[in-house]
């Protein structure tokens, strides 16, 4: 049935449907309806409103491993203070979800509009080497599917994966029958700890026994992390293509910003990566070799394109959108200056 849906509310009921038995987050705009929504499910659910962001990723961590499907909120501040929970989650091999509402920075007045400036930080936020898979998605149905495909692939993975939003989308309805939204579900991945032999997680130890210095284990231990997380993100590479023959310039943009310049098709090739993390090489060079300039769009001072520039090895210009604000008209002005 279809009925008019907030981008917050499609991630909590895409985290319901997913089978998530537990939640836990401090409340923080853009992303704090996700929170109140599963409030209302205490009882239904393991729910938590915790003291505060650090608190909120260590107690998600400790329902997963004690055998629940796990999802916590916040937006770019919070994210900050999560990131050692998540560096952590990654080493022990823990799923989960961890959604990042994103705005333009902390404090109040113009620092909680919406921004896409956590791009960088969904991979890199964290301490060590690791992998992590992230999405984002750009329409409400796609917030409902992608959230599901999170649970998915944090359990296929046994990792976090950050699925990123901005406060437009977040705060954005449309009228979507989410009863027809395709997906798979896949079943919690591993037993709890403490169940049967198992009594250490990840690094910490290999055949029951504490491996805490032993630097040819880690070398193993990584390789096996990295070739795992490469095999499961190879089964998530989400996008979408739009492909004008008679244009020699392809946009490249996600979220909200894929969006607002969905009508410029009549002038551009688009290419709108939902899979933002790892970056979809093969996919982005396919598009690219067939136009002359590539342009990435979006709500940040170049994040994303410093990384396309890095896989295609060429020059891609950027076209940022600051401020907390944007406009197609403002979009089409600097695309003409360009």
């Amino acid at each position: 049935m279809k009925r008019l849906t907030m981008g917050n509310e499609a991630v909590a009921l895409g985290a319901l449907k997913a089978g998530m038995t537990f939640f836990a987050a401090y409340p923080i705009t853009p992303a704090s309806e996700i929170m109140h929504m599963l409030a209302e499910k205490e009882g239904e659910i393991g729910f938590v409103h915790a003291e505060d962001e650090i608190a909120s990723i260590h107690l998600a961590i400790g329902a997963s491993l004690a055998g629940c499907k796990v999802m916590t909120s916040t937006s770019g501040p919070g994210m900050s203070l999560k990131q050692e929970g998540i560096g952590l989650a990654h080493m022990m091999e823990v799923p989960m979800v961890v959604v990042n509402v994103q705005r333009v920075g902390p404090s109040t007045g113009m620092p909680t509009l919406p921004a896409q400036g956590d791009i960088i930080q969904a991979r890199h936020g964290s301490h060590g080497d690791y992998f992590p898979i992230v999405f984002y998605p750009c329409t409400i149905a796609e917030c409902y599917r992608y959230t599901i495909e999170a649970f998915n692939a944090a359990e296929e993975s046994r990792s976090p994966v950050v699925l990123l939003l901005d406060g437009y989308l977040a705060h954005l309805s449309e009228t979507v029958d989410l009863s027809r939204v395709e997906f798979d579900l896949k079943p919690r991945s591993f037993k709890p700890l403490g169940t049967g032999r198992r009594h250490f997680t990840g690094l910490l130890e290999k055949d029951g026994i504490p491996r805490t210095k032993d630097t040819a284990y880690y070398r193993e231990w990584f390789q096996r992390i990295k070739t795992k997380m490469q095999k499961t993100a190879d089964k998530y590479r989400f996008y979408t293509y739009f492909e004008n023959p008679e244009s020699d310039t392809l946009l490249i943009a996600y979220g909200i910003t894929a969006r607002v310049i969905s009508s410029l098709k009549t002038r551009f090739s688009i290419f709108n990566p939902i899979t933002m993390y790892p970056v979809l090489e093969e996919e982005l060079a396919e598009a690219a070799a067939k136009h002359e300039r590539i342009i990435v769009i979006e709500m940040n001072d170049g994040q994303y394109q410093g990384e396309v520039q890095k896989t295609l090895m060429r020059k891609v210009e950027s076209l940022p959108i600051l401020g907390g604000t944007i406009r197609l008209n403002e979009i089409k002005e600097k695309l003409d200056a360009l």
